[in-house]
């Protein structure tokens, strides 16, 4: 199973980078430009929360880290372009791997939290938070995408931006 979740996230990381490629050519304001009412508000806080969202389920949740957790903040998010949008998903890369290779052999097993979760999930399975952050990237991305639309910026076609098929 393990080889098999590896080869997902590899081609996620796949389009991940056809989306980067994109994105590296329109203008910063773009990137900044506020979309009301979707996404997170602009591109790069979307692209950005996705970061915090592996970041907070398969770190701080599934390691138990909460009091490490830490968003990144509002101002760096103002000052970031799409180089370090990549180094902070180059880091989720690394805890997803990390993550993988935790629970290895362990996909069902219940992460079991204790009372300070309240309001969180009090058992779920290393598949299901790997699943949950994977398919919460690509609800973003569609995000994304509609906000280039809507800034006057197609993307090329979904197929290629997904770039599993060319």
């Amino acid at each position: 199973m393990i080889e098999m979740l590896q080869q997902q996230y590899d081609w996620i990381r796949s389009v991940r980078q056809n989306m980067f490629a994109f994105l590296e050519e329109l203008p910063p304001q773009i990137l900044h430009q506020p979309v009301p009412e979707f996404g997170r508000g602009t591109i790069i806080r979307t692209h950005l929360h996705v970061v915090d969202c592996y970041r907070w389920w398969l770190g701080s949740f599934a390691f138990m880290k909460r009091n490490e957790h830490r968003d990144i903040s509002i101002e760096e998010i103002e000052c970031a372009d799409v180089k370090y949008v990549r180094e902070r998903f180059t880091e989720a890369d690394e805890l997803v791997q990390r993550f993988i290779s935790e629970y290895r052999d362990r996909w069902n097993e219940p992460i079991k939290q204790d009372e300070s979760w309240r309001g969180y999930p009090k058992a779920p399975t290393p598949l299901l938070l790997l699943t949950h952050t994977e398919t919460h990237e690509f609800h973003h991305k569609g995000q994304i995408v509609s906000m280039t639309r809507q800034l006057g910026c197609p993307p090329p076609a979904d197929d290629r931006l997904g770039g599993l098929f060319i």
